[in-house]
């Protein structure tokens, strides 16, 4: 099995996190922001991966260093155990719509970090969460993940349905890139090494 314990801590935040590339969706996830927990249940149950989070942040700030932190230690989670990539297909690509909204996730674990997001928010707020922390998280991840992810909205008209597009559609995109590729025997790359 494929599992990877975290522990990341700020003076921020405080954040325990256990990922397993193997699981069957499963999650608990408790980070005192109601609207992010959703996104990332809804994330561990389309990837089919197993992920427990329990974050504790300094939320009478605000949620940005709760969610971005979360990124952060979801990404080094993932670098720990794929460790040197041997035998994953490594690109993943989804596109996903959500009643009116449409996004397209494309992701390579490359060793590279770098983030696309094409990506507008119709409202600044979904209840009390920040639109703008969706692009946080995702950078948070990706830079610690050094993977490549493009994010694109085609279009779409409810804040909520787009924000739940995007984490569904790269939900299904790692879902691919992660799974082990019965004819790849080695390291996903013509260079030998990611």
């Amino acid at each position: 099995m494929r599992i990877t314990t975290i522990t990341r801590n700020t003076k921020e935040t405080q954040i325990s996190l256990t990922l397993n590339l193997d699981g069957n969706g499963t999650s608990t996830i408790a980070t005192g922001v109601g609207f992010f927990d959703h996104m990332l249940t809804l994330f561990a149950s389309h990837s089919m991966l197993d992920l427990n989070i329990e974050a504790q942040g300094d939320l009478q700030v605000d949620g940005h260093h709760t969610v971005e932190d979360v990124g952060i230690a979801l990404g080094q989670a993932f670098t720990q155990t794929l460790g040197n990539k041997q035998g994953i297909r490594r690109y993943g690509s989804f596109t996903l719509p959500m009643d009116e909204s449409l996004a397209t996730a494309t992701i390579d674990f490359s060793g590279r970090p770098c983030l696309v997001y094409r990506v507008e928010f119709q409202t600044p707020t979904i209840g009390q969460f920040d639109t703008e922390l969706v692009h946080e998280f995702w950078q948070g991840f990706v830079n610690t993940a050094a993977c490549n992810l493009h994010l694109i909205l085609h279009y779409g008209e409810n804040s909520h349905h787009i924000a739940e597009a995007l984490f569904k559609a790269t939900a299904h995109a790692v879902r691919i890139a992660v799974e082990t590729d019965p004819r790849q025997s080695g390291i996903p790359s013509t260079k030998g090494t990611l």
